[in-house]
């Protein structure tokens, strides 16, 4: 007779969970968007007269989704840490696909940034500030603790950043 081969599913066991805006938001003020948008005349101005209308039209889009991002505040969600990874509303991230964390601030929210193998390259979750020790103590038992350096994107979003009114 052949052996029966059986295979077990190991339920994820929850560790932690937390209730959060799904990402940072701060709003922002009418001298931000008039700068903004004469920085985007300026420079659509000359990218329309080197290239014409379809950068122009990307251009437009992205500040457009810049926008709406920065006047619809996001909604609250669960995410939950698990023995078999990182849950955020229904998706789910395994421990394979992270490869360290570190904690930051941006506009006043405590975030937890994961580094993942995939693009955009990080993850970056919203905590409540109470929360940062008991998460970093599950954390890490399953990945290590390091800040990533600052890409030179990252280094060119930020002096950027720093320039516009409101983001100092």
């Amino acid at each position: 007779m052949p052996e029966e081969q059986h295979t077990r599913y190991q339920l994820d066991k929850d560790l932690f969970s937390w209730t959060a805006p799904a990402r940072p938001f701060k709003r922002r003020d009418r001298e931000f968007y008039i700068t903004v948008l004469v920085i985007v005349a300026i420079v659509g101005l000359v990218v329309f007269l080197v290239e014409g209308w379809m950068p122009v039209i990307l251009l437009v889009s992205l500040v457009f989704l810049y926008y709406i991002l920065s006047t619809v505040e996001p909604e609250n969600i669960e995410y939950r840490i698990t023995t078999g990874g990182i849950k955020i509303a229904q998706d789910k991230v395994g421990w394979d696909s992270l490869i360290r964390f570190w904690f930051s601030r941006r506009f006043n929210n405590q975030l937890v940034i994961f580094e993942i193998p995939t693009i955009p390259g990080r993850m970056e979750l919203v905590i409540n500030t109470e929360d940062k020790n008991k998460i970093r103590d599950i954390l890490n038992d399953y990945i290590p603790e390091e800040e990533a350096p600052p890409s030179f994107l990252d280094k060119s979003a930020n002096w950027v950043g720093s320039k516009l009114p409101g983001n100092k």
